[in-house]
């Protein structure tokens, strides 16, 4: 192919072959099979003769080459990147960064072709993930990535105020919403391959919108746009696949590397430090040489800086660099020429003297014939520089000549003069080509950094020139980027090919978002706030959709709670005044969210449920349907009495909504952050923002409540982490609005009772961590200030409750009581008897209804039961008398067929009303219900025997058929017995007097249930200590009219009590005494 000039475009006849070799190329390229993509002759046909194409047309203007151009190095990203590994790396920079990063004046139309090239790239999610790998996460490689990523937020926020650019406002948003189209593809390519390797179910974030459905036909057929690299398919012996792990040591030793080199380029003896002390370069002064000679992106005016130091250790670094460099067969022009390319001289007199000392010297070393001595050298260095200043300084009017040149290096060869011949050709040498020092390049990027150390990830290498765009033109590359490239291309002939990575871990995600998810924030949030355009808020919103999707599942904590609540301040709840579409628009990916990401968003529930209140408060709002606190503001019972009414005039409460504070309070707005509406008072609000925020709150009726419903509904599939986690949110959101001073509200409290009958089937284990949070929240509202929030939630924690416990329960499981825990504490911790007197009811009703259930939950009821015996309501006690009543009375076999500690807590509860104050027959008949409980243990055979011990040998003496009964039930009796011998001792005679009689009557009438060890041990706890605390009344004090009682009352039963336990001991001792 014959090049011509890169801007003669005026030869049509050249331009038109141009293109239409281009077009062929292009078509093998597009067309070549699988024989050509793995055919090594082919490839390297490709490297040698179609890059060297590509480099050269890169340098013309005309806007049909560069776009031809654009369209073969897609299909060879597509599909030869892995043999093409370095080229790309030098091509993408130079062909498609350098137009990108060119914010202020750029060719609008090389640019669209740009973004329309990044665009269909980004379409391919292999073509990304393998960017990155292969790019930024390699030392030696420029990070294209990063740099694409970085380039689009730069073009997304368009040009910076105050700029002079050649742009109109029409391309300059349309620039910007290509970007953020871009990068939204970027995320969704990102999405789609991190749902294909981890085998993630159908994920369509925007299911509202279908898709490019011609993108992914294309990607199947193997059409342009294809991520389908055939080299990689057929052929890996160029590739290496490798996991995440390598990968993260690779991407992270980089991301160090360049952190010292930017400290390096601040203050260079700190960032040596730092590469030393992290082991990226060695603690030899040969080794921080080889580093400063060597590594990329150094700021060559700080490697002079450095190098010219006069402490020690740099000092011996810059006699290693010097020493390490061949000068052997140079003359001396060509010598410092070399010298000086890998740093610039210091602006220090003494340290560009250390440096040229030590260079003369080498120079000598290295050509022992050039001169007589090393002053010589050293004295003729200086020279030179002067002379490079001096010739080529457009500030310098008066310029040396050359006999000046000559006699100025009069006598310096050991007091003899150079050959003028040497020195007309050094001054002809140094006045014809300058002597460009790498740090020169930085003078060209006060405005815009066009130099190629930014395009492509080095620094060693000079700047090309500006220029000056025109519209309709391509803006092409310099001479002096181009003949840079091929000498990189020379010099990677004959070297080993770099080694091309293949991913398939979806790990390497994280590093991805770790270095782009900032960027992409940005760009998109930037956009949506400021723009009102449907299709840009569109892009931007399935942009952080996405985001939200990948930093999810990938459990990037503090990226996903940031996308996130980006889109949650973007719905504009928390100021509806201001709402537009976008704001309902950002709702529906709340939404979408919510059902398609539920699994992973964990603490991030709470921004989700947060914009589900506030839309449901809007909504109701918007229907003039009174709020909840006009309920909240009364009893419940009295709330539910009015119930009719309310629905009646409900009609009335609509039409004057516009006076409602909750109405004004929305309109005033707050924050996103702020729990309620600002409220000031002073902020009056006019008939017109009213107007304004109703008309804004029907944009809401786009979404309906049935949508919100389907999030909680959605909730029982949830997995087990996650469900424990919306719960946990919601239970945090419910508090939130409950404990509103100006508007408290019950929404996400009846979707607690709601998410809890949805999910009460779940496995044990996933209940019990449920239940655990909700258990706890259930006692924090119970025993809130708000009565008619405590009385509600009493109530929808017996709905749940009688849910519950149509679930049958086995035996030794203890999870009913755990259920009935909020209401034993609420009910020992609540002041308010209202409260109370409900909880009794609410168990009394359960109880009675779900007796047949009840296993473990006996201990609740019975605790509920306790502490209201104790209550200073008289209305409280008696229901719950009569409820402890009924169940010992119809239901008493429930309770000895569980646990012998549910009994236990019956008899502590009987003893408990024994103390009422309230009701002296429920004291007497809580005593009486004791013996009627010894009857019912009796009846139902419990033997109080030891475990192991003998039967009695004349078993037919104790009665009936007690070789059947049931024994070793010593907790069932010893309790009761016990409990008995307590209230002996009450200071109240009544009680004392029928607890005694009840407790002999029960040891005469059914001591043939007891073992000989029983009976001593009844002795000895209970009757002993029973007389000695009759007889021994402290200071003798007993009345003398009490004691016909007490001997009526203890020595006639104990006479009895004798006579029963010679008739047992009889038995016992088998019919002898």
């Amino acid at each position: 192919m014959k090049f011509g000039t890169p801007d003669s475009p005026d030869d049509p006849m050249l331009l038109r072959g141009k293109v239409l070799s281009l077009e062929l190329v292009r078509m093998v390229v597009d067309n070549a099979g699988p024989f050509w993509k793995t055919n090594e002759k082919y490839l390297e046909a490709v490297k040698q003769y179609l890059c060297l194409s590509l480099l050269k047309n890169s340098a013309l203007s005309a806007m049909s080459v560069f776009q031809l151009l654009c369209s073969i190095f897609m299909s060879l990203i597509s599909r030869f990147r892995s043999g093409l590994k370095e080229e790309i790396g030098m091509f993408f920079p130079m062909l498609i960064l350098r137009v990108l990063e060119n914010v202020l004046q750029p060719s609008f139309l090389q640019k669209m072709t740009v973004l329309n090239f990044l665009e269909k790239i980004c379409k391919e999610p292999q073509v990304i993930i393998d960017i990155f790998v292969n790019f930024d996460c390699d030392v030696d490689a420029p990070n294209i990535f990063e740099r694409i990523v970085n380039g689009l937020l730069k073009t997304a926020l368009g040009v910076p105020a105050g700029s002079t650019t050649t742009l109109t406002v029409a391309q300059d948003q349309t620039f910007r919403i290509g970007s953020v189209k871009c990068l939204a593809t970027i995320m969704k390519s990102m999405s789609a391959w991190m749902d294909q390797q981890l085998r993630i179910g159908e994920f369509s974030p925007g299911s509202s919108e279908n898709l490019n459905s011609m993108d992914s036909q294309n990607i199947h057929n193997g059409e342009e746009g294809s991520g389908m690299d055939y080299e990689l398919q057929f052929d890996t012996s160029n590739s290496d696949v490798t996991d995440s792990s390598s990968l993260e040591q690779r991407r992270a030793y980089k991301m160090e590397l360049q952190k010292g080199i930017a400290l390096f380029n601040k203050k260079p003896s700190k960032g040596i430090d730092f590469l030393m002390r992290s082991k990226k370069i060695g603690q030899s002064p040969e080794d921080v040489a080889s580093f400063l000679r060597n590594t990329a992106g150094l700021n060559a005016t700080m490697v002079g800086d450095y190098l010219g130091e006069r402490d020690d250790f740099p000092l011996k670094v810059m006699h290693a660099y010097v020493d390490a460099l061949n000068f052997e067969g140079m003359d001396f022009g060509q010598a410092i020429r070399f010298f000086l390319q890998g740093f610039r001289l210091p602006g220090e007199a003494q340290k560009i003297d250390r440096i040229m000392e030590k260079f003369a010297q080498c120079y000598c070393k290295c050509n022992p014939n050039a001169f007589t001595s090393a002053d010589t050298a050293y004295v003729l260095a200086y020279s030179v520089i002067l002379l490079n200043t001096d010739a080529h300084n457009p500030m310098v009017k008066n310029k040396m000549s050359k006999a000046d040149f000559m006699r100025n290096n009069r006598g310096i060869n050991d007091g003899k003069d150079l050959p003028e011949d040497y020195l007309s050709a050094l001054y002809d040498q140094i006045v014809n080509n300058e002597i460009k020092m790498s740090a020169d390049s930085s003078v060209a990027q006060t405005k815009q950094s066009n130099s190629v150390s930014r395009l492509l990830g080095l620094d060693n290498i000079i700047n090309f020139v500006n220029w000056r765009p025109v519209e309709d033109k391509a803006v092409g590359a310099n001479d002096l980027l181009i003949k840079h490239i091929q000498e990189k291309f020379k010099a990677k002939r004959g070297k080993l090919e770099s080694t091309f990575y293949v991913v398939s871990d979806a790990t390497i995600l994280r590093f991805m978002m770790e270095s782009c998810w900032a960027p992409m924030m940005a760009a998109f949030s930037v956009l949506i706030d400021q723009c009102d355009d449907k299709a840009a808020t569109s892009q931007c919103l399935k942009g952080l959709r996405f985001s939200v999707h990948i930093t999810s599942v990938m459990c990037m904590q503090t990226e996903r709670d940031a996308f996130l609540t980006s889109i949650a301040k973007f719905t504009s709840l928390h100021s509806a005044a201001d709402m537009k579409q976008k704001n309902v628009d950002a709702m529906k990916a709340i939404i979408s969210i919510a059902i398609e990401d539920g699994n992973y968003l964990q603490e991030a529930w709470e921004h989700v449920l947060t914009c589900l209140s506030r839309f449901e408060h809007l909504h109701l709002l918007g229907e003039g349907v009174p709020t909840d606190a006009s309920f909240l503001t009364v009893p419940l019972i009295e709330s539910e009495d009015k119930s009719q009414k309310s629905a009646s005039v409900l009609s009335s409460k609509k039409t004057n909504a516009l006076q409602n504070p909750a109405v004004m309070a929305a309109v005033r707005g707050g924050t996103y952050d702020s729990t309620v509406a600002k409220a000031s008072v002073s902020a009056l609000v006019t008939p017109e923002q009213i107007n304004n925020f109703l008309s804004n709150i029907n944009l809401l009726d786009q979404i309906g409540i049935v949508e919100l419903n389907h999030i909680f509904a959605h909730s029982r599939r949830l997995n087990s982490d996650a469900i424990v986690a919306f719960v946990n949110a919601l239970c945090k959101v419910s508090m939130t609005e409950l404990q509103s001073p100006m508007d408290p509200r019950i929404f996400c409290l009846t979707k607690i009772v709601e998410i809890a009958h949805y999910n009460m089937n779940r496995i044990r284990l996933v209940w019990s961590r449920i239940w655990k949070v909700l258990s706890d929240f259930f006692v924090s509202v119970g025993l809130l200030e708000n009565l008619s929030v405590s009385i509600f939630v009493m109530d929808s924690l017996r709905q749940l409750a009688m849910k519950f416990l149509e679930r049958e329960e086995l035996a030794n499981y203890n999870f009913q009581n755990e259920f009935l825990r909020p209401f034993v504490v609420v009910m020992q911790r609540s002041n308010a008897p209202e409260v109370r007197e409900l909880i009794v009811r609410c168990v009394s009703q359960m109880v009675l209804s779900r007796v047949h259930n009840i296993k473990s939950g006996w201990k609740g009821v019975f605790m509920v039961f306790t502490s209201a015996a104790a209550d200073d309501t008289r209305s409280t006690v008696l229901l719950a008398f009569e409820t402890v009543e009924k169940i010992i009375r119809d239901y008493f076999h429930h309770i000895t067929e569980t646990e012998t500690t549910t009994f236990t807590d019956c008899v502590t509860c009987l003893i408990a009303f024994t103390s009422s104050q309230f009701n002296s027959d429920a004291n007497l008949n809580a005593i009486a219900f004791l013996r009627f409980c010894a009857v019912k243990l009796a009846e139902e055979g419990f033997v109080c025997q030891d475990r192991g011990a003998e039967r009695p040998r004349n078993s037919d003496m104790l009665g009936g058929n007690a070789t059947v009964h049931k024994d070793g039930f010593v907790s069932l009796w010893v309790p009761l017995l016990a409990g008995l011998a307590k209230l002996t001792t009450d200071p109240r005679m009544t009680i004392k007097k029928g607890a005694v009689g009840v407790l002999f009557d029960i040891l005469k009438d059914h001591g043939h249930l007891f073992s000989q060890t029983i009976w001593i041990d009844i002795f000895e706890r209970i009757v002993y200590p029973l007389f000695n605390s009759e007889m021994s009344t402290p200071n003798d004090q007993i009345s003398t009219s009490n004691l016909p009682d007490l001997e009526t009352q203890t020595l006639k039963p104990l006479q009895a009590l004798c006579y029963r336990w010679c008739i047992c001991n009889y038995a016992f001792n088998g019919g002898g005494w």
